[in-house]
């Protein structure tokens, strides 16, 4: 090996170890999360074309599992298929799971296309879409259809309510 080429490996060696012992002194660059994971914020347009096709689906027959206008829908199911369809947003599939997914909303800040979901206590039982004037769409139970429903109403109020915006 020749002078010349000796000095240059000697000195890319020196200049790979300098980078390498600088790096470990510096702090470490953060990493995004991806963007499935992040929660989301629908904009005024996605809202709107969430609450509008939910509101289409009224009278669409409930099934347990189901989440297609053709097969029916329970209410996990229902709130996938919208927010799918109408905002590019994939929702977990159980309401148990939706109470962890987007960004907690205080009820003074409730806006159409936002989730409610209603509870006992410990984690949610059922879910739905909020249409605004204190109205969600849902799909209620076996033998139902999705329907719109009073906030207010006496079922639902005597329940713990949490609003969270996908």
């Amino acid at each position: 090996m020749d002078g010349s080429r000796f000095r240059f490996l000697k000195f890319s060696t020196a200049l790979a170890l300098t980078a390498l012992l600088l790096a470990c002194g510096t702090r470490p660059v953060a990493v995004p999360t991806p963007a499935a994971a992040a929660p989301a914020s629908l904009s005024d347009e996605q809202s709107r074309n969430v609450t509008v096709y939910a509101l289409g689906l009224v009278g669409t027959p409930y099934r347990y599992g189901g989440n297609t206008p053709e097969s029916g829908f329970d209410c996990s199911g229902l709130i996938g298929h919208v927010y799918q369809l109408q905002a590019g947003l994939a929702a977990p599939r159980t309401v148990a799971t939706l109470q962890g997914w987007g960004q907690q909303v205080p009820a003074s800040q409730l806006r159409a296309g936002d989730l409610v979901l209603f509870g006992k206590g410990g984690a949610p039982t059922h879910a739905g879409i909020y249409v605004d004037e204190g109205r969600f769409v849902h799909a209620p139970s076996t033998g139902g259809q999705v329907r719109m429903d009073r906030l207010t109403a006496p079922h639902w109020a005597r329940q713990q309510i949490a609003y969270r915006r996908p």
